[in-house]
């Protein structure tokens, strides 16, 4: 199991992690609204096909890192955006739409698997439109996933802004250009 995410297709990247479980507790941090709010985006989700998924985003609270790179800086008060859950099997299973343009949704997938007392999680983002978008879900993701870690463990959550930095370097590397 790579560190990095790693491109499966040419719009799609893939995330693993063995997270300290058990898999109801690794369940509940994808799904409840307070728990995902401190790695990710709370939000209510309706857990079933076709349910409603609110993300609502404020990096300045995953982490004591509150101020953003300047790119970043329009969303320091926070943004959301509207999904749907495609498929829903706890706790095990959870795929939902991912972007807001109309008809050009891509989809993530959460895969959890029970490893003794760990979870075996498998990240899954697919539909990406451009090689700019897949930099920055997987050096996204991966950074939302190490705070997602560092929670589970209980552990003072890693800058979330500094670890987006240096893994938005190192995806430039690692997810090189094809050759024209």
């Amino acid at each position: 199991m790579s560190e990095y995410a790693t491109v499966t297709a040419a719009d799609t990247v893939r995330l693993e992690r063995l997270l300290p479980g058990p898999i109801e507790r690794v369940w509940g941090y994808l799904t409840e609204p307070e728990k995902r709010a401190k790695w990710f985006a709370g939000g209510p989700m309706e857990l079933r096909a076709g349910g409603r998924v609110e993300f609502k985003f404020r990096h300045a609270d995953l982490s004591a890192e509150k101020t953003p790179p300047d790119r970043f800086k329009k969303y320091n008060e926070g943004h959301s955006f509207h999904s749907r859950v495609v498929a829903c099997d706890p706790p095990r299973l959870l795929t939902f739409t991912w972007g807001d343009e109309a008809g050009k949704h891509g989809e993530v997938t959460f895969e959890l698997t029970p490893r003794g007392k760990d979870v075996h999680l498998v990240l899954t983002h697919r539909r990406l439109p451009d090689r700019k978008e897949m930099l920055g879900v997987a050096g996204g993701w991966h950074a939302h996933v190490g705070i997602l870690e560092d929670v589970l463990a209980g552990r003072e959550p890693r800058g979330f802004w500094s670890t987006h930095a240096k893994l938005a370097k190192e995806y430039e590397k690692r997810l090189a250009e094809p050759d024209a």
